[in-house]
């Protein structure tokens, strides 16, 4: 613990990361209070959850764009107008949805306490406010590597900054339920766009330099391998197949859970997964690692997959919170590896969007890993799909391992040869 006390005693390191982190607990309270806000408002599940995936599609899908704006206007001019904008938007998502004394329910018989609200103006406003999110995670990992030097101590700030990250979006449903015991969902709406605004303005004033890009033009030839595409080729990937994992491992602890017919238990797994993921995290960062990062990645994401792929094995709800712990162990490790990887590749003026690229793979990844099993359970073995959701890892892990020591002439010939004989 001594070294992520070093982390922290580094001068404008725990304001400035206060200050993310208050930002970034909105994050944690966000979803689930448009859930509940939007259900209150117009009556319908549906209407709910197109609402929301409507502000986590424009999230995610912008985020590179919006972070490449802060790499080249800074904090400060970038940062602040969106989260101004965005919490702006959620206040009145927050006026839109909040209960009206003898107002109606939409979809309901006379119900009365809340106002219905079109489905069309709360989707827009959700859309809008989600294109404008703040990028505050990336930020704050390219402000590490201005305050901190050196390679070790940049792991031990990205691997604490994943495990606080995870702990906030644990406690944000927790606080949310909280205060909608003693006020409306809307509430939460109003608290999160408080919570961005604040956060954000205070990160934005932290006197931590940050490396803006000056937007000359560069000589021809000059552009270097660390800002290619090629470098940020396997975290991305990586990121792309852990958000596969544990999007499907969530629905897949639900079906289990309810084949054993103890549907309870579930929020019990997932609480092991999230804190293995804190041990494993914590772990990483405190151990000074003589192997390289992109091998180093590859065995976490082949050894995430194989702990998921025996989770299917469990014969009860306890065997697979134990495995659920285990795969966490590989998780904040298999992203902060991944983050560090991301910002050896970037440029100096393009950290902010080389982090932004992971954490969209993440995020994508995990809507697909739900989709994707959405469509099998029912369909194949509980066993099988555990299987199947652990594959992108171990295709994650051995296809680096495939591509470095096999050399490319000879991996021309391989593919031929399978091509060939499929095709007979």
């Amino acid at each position: 613990m001594s070294s992520y006390a070093a982390v922290l005693r580094t001068p404008h390191a725990l304001s400035t990361f206060g200050a993310a982190l208050l930002g970034r607990l909105s994050y944690g309270t966000v979803s689930l209070s448009l859930a509940l806000a939007v259900k209150d408002a117009s009556g319908s599940f549906a209407v709910a959850g197109t609402t929301l995936a409507l502000f986590g599609a424009t999230s995610v899908v912008l985020s590179p764009a919006r972070a490449a704006l802060v790499d080249r206007h800074g904090p400060r001019r970038a940062l602040v107008p969106m989260a101004v904008v965005y919490a702006a938007l959620l206040t009145v998502f927050a006026l839109v949805t909040r209960e009206q004394p003898g107002a109606v329910t939409a979809g309901t018989s006379g119900t009365p306490g809340t106002a219905g609200a079109s489905a069309a103006l709360l989707g827009a406003l959700a859309a809008c406010a989600g294109s404008c999110t703040p990028p505050l995670g990336p930020t704050m990992r390219t402000l590490w590597g201005q305050l901190l030097r050196g390679r070790r101590m940049l792991q031990r700030a990205y691997s604490l900054d994943g495990v606080a990250e995870e702990l906030l979006l644990v406690v944000g449903p927790l606080l949310v339920g909280v205060l909608v015991a003693y006020a409306e969902p809307a509430a939460g709406v109003a608290v999160s766009a408080a919570l961005v605004l604040v956060g954000t303005v205070a990160l934005a004033l932290s006197p931590v330099p940050f490396p803006v890009r000056t937007g000359r033009p560069r000589a021809r030839g000059a552009r270097s391998r660390r800002n290619g595409p090629r470098g940020l080729a396997q975290p991305v990937l990586a990121a792309a197949a852990v958000g596969l994992c544990l999007g499907g491992l969530d629905l897949l602890a639900i079906a289990f859970t309810e084949q054993q017919h103890r549907p309870g238990a579930v929020a019990w797994i997932l609480a092991a997964l999230s804190a293995g993921s804190a041990v494993g995290g914590l772990a990483n960062g405190a151990v000074s690692w003589r192997s390289a990062a992109r091998p180093r990645l590859a065995v976490i994401c082949a050894a995430l997959g194989v702990a998921l792929a025996a989770a299917g094995l469990a014969p009860n709800v306890y065997t697979l919170g134990a495995a659920a712990a285990v795969a966490g162990l590989f998780v904040a490790p298999a992203l902060t590896t991944a983050y560090l990887i991301a910002d050896e590749a970037a440029a100096p003026d393009a950290r902010t969007r080389a982090g932004a690229w992971v954490n969209t793979a993440l995020n994508a990844g995990s809507s697909g890993g739900t989709a994707l099993v959405g469509l099998l359970v029912g369909r194949l073995p509980l066993s099988l799909c555990f299987v199947l959701v652990a594959a992108p890892a171990l295709v994650c892990g051995s296809a680096y391992v495939w591509f470095r020591v096999t050399p490319s002439s000879r991996r021309l010939r391989l593919l031929v040869s399978s091509f060939s004989r499929s095709a007979r």
